[in-house]
């Protein structure tokens, strides 16, 4: 069957979407930024990569701190997760505008978001400039998981969970499990 060729761009889809949160040592305001250019890039150690447009608030907020931390939202704070991607945390407490709370983190100075049920502090490790953004690497250096979406297995119960993804301008909720790692081979 013939394809349609498109014009290079992003079209991986589905993404992650992921509220980062960074300290702000200058005025003491804390900020959160939406993030859908975010992945896993290294197991050992653990290295997690952000990309920021070099113009966002909260690229100069990590360059200074030096760490930030993912929060992984669940889908009852899409339109939170929203306003954070579209307003600037230079002129908005994002996280009075959202009412959501700053927790202290245990190894970095950037904060959790309570609301958020899977936090993962990053130490950055390394900043590339790639055009335009930004990525950041950082080292995992903490991860908190609400134990209310844990199995009785001590693992994360993704339907308790509830992440979502961004399609390409879109947020979409996870369907029904469909298989799992190695199940070809049974």
């Amino acid at each position: 069957m013939p394809k349609k060729v498109f014009p290079a761009g992003t079209a991986l889809y589905p993404t992650p979407v992921v509220l980062v949160s960074c300290a702000d040592t200058g005025n003491s305001r804390n900020n959160i930024i939406t993030v859908a250019w975010c992945g896993i890039v290294c197991s050992e150690p653990p290295l997690i990569s952000i990309s920021l447009r070099p113009n966002r608030h909260s690229n100069r907020l990590i360059r200074e701190t030096g760490n930030f931390v993912v929060n992984i939202p669940s889908k009852g704070l899409t339109e939170k997760v929203d306003h954070c991607g579209i307003v600037s945390g230079s002129d908005t407490d994002k996280f009075k505008s959202c009412s959501f709370t700053a927790d202290k983190s245990s190894k970095v100075a950037s904060p959790l978001i309570r609301e958020c049920p899977v936090n993962i502090e990053c130490l950055l490790k390394k900043t590339l400039t790639l055009g335009t953004h930004d990525m950041f690497i950082g080292e995992v250096v903490a991860v908190h998981v609400d134990y209310i979406i844990l199995n009785d297995k001590g693992s994360v119960d993704y339907h308790k969970a509830a992440p979502f993804v961004y399609n390409q301008g879109e947020y979409w909720d996870l369907g029904a499990k469909i298989g799992y790692h190695g199940y070809s081979r049974r």
